[in-house]
This record gives C-alpha cells, sequence and structure tokens, in this order.
C-alpha cells in the first residue's frame, strides 16, 4: 500500500457527516483538532477515512469509548518482560516436554535434557 493511501473504499458522505456530528458532540471542532485525542491518522484528520474506519469509530464514539481511557487502561496493563516470558511459559504448560522437543527438532533446533 502506498504512503497516504486508504485500504479500502472509502466511506460515503452520510457517514463522514454522521461521524463528525459525533466528533462534535465529544467537544472537537472538526477532525483535525480531534486528531490526538481521539488517535486519528493524519489521514483521517482531514476528513478521509475508509467504510471500516469510519465504522469503527462511530462505534466507539457511539459507545462512549475514548482513546484516552484506551491508553490508560493499556499502559496499565502493559507487560513486563518477565510477565511476557510468564505469559509464554503458560503458553507451553500441559504440552509433553517430548512433543516440544520434537516440534523443536523439526524447526532445527538442537535438544538435550535437562542436566541434573
Amino acid at each position: 500500500m502506498s504512503f497516504g493511501k486508504q485500504s479500502g473504499p472509502p466511506a460515503s458522505s452520510k457517514q463522514i457527516q454522521y461521524l463528525l456530528s459525533l466528533v462534535q458532540k465529544e467537544g472537537h471542532d472538526d477532525f483535525r483538532s480531534a486528531r490526538h485525542p481521539l488517535g486519528l491518522t493524519q489521514r483521517q484528520a482531514g476528513g478521509k477515512f475508509t467504510i471500516g474506519e469510519a465504522s469503527a469509530l462511530i462505534d466507539r464514539l457511539v459507545n462512549g469509548e475514548s482513546v484516552e481511557q484506551e491508553v490508560l487502561d493499556l499502559s496499565s496493563t502493559t507487560p513486563t518482560s518477565s510477565r511476557l516470558e510468564d505469559d509464554r511459559i503458560d503458553l507451553l504448560r500441559g504440552i509433553p516436554a517430548e512433543t516440544i522437543a520434537a516440534e523443536l527438532e523439526r524447526r532445527g533446533w538442537s535438544v538435550a535434557p535437562p542436566a541434573g
């Protein structure tokens, strides 16, 4: 996809007008002033949306969800590297060691039983 190009069919003018009215209800003058608070791209701030992008943003605004809430939620639940490692290990629990070793060997790894 080329830089700045939409990845789908453009939203209808009715959809854009409805979206603009919702953005204005949120207290913004236009898409450009709502760019950062709503997490819009530069293209979207210019009023250019695909059908899917417009639908997703309409759903988010109608349901009262905001990007600021999402960012706060994500920052409070951002996994640390140790949590990521724990999650990966949890995925492997219950899989027999022989199965894991066979899969690693199939992918070209050398596998040896633990010492001790």
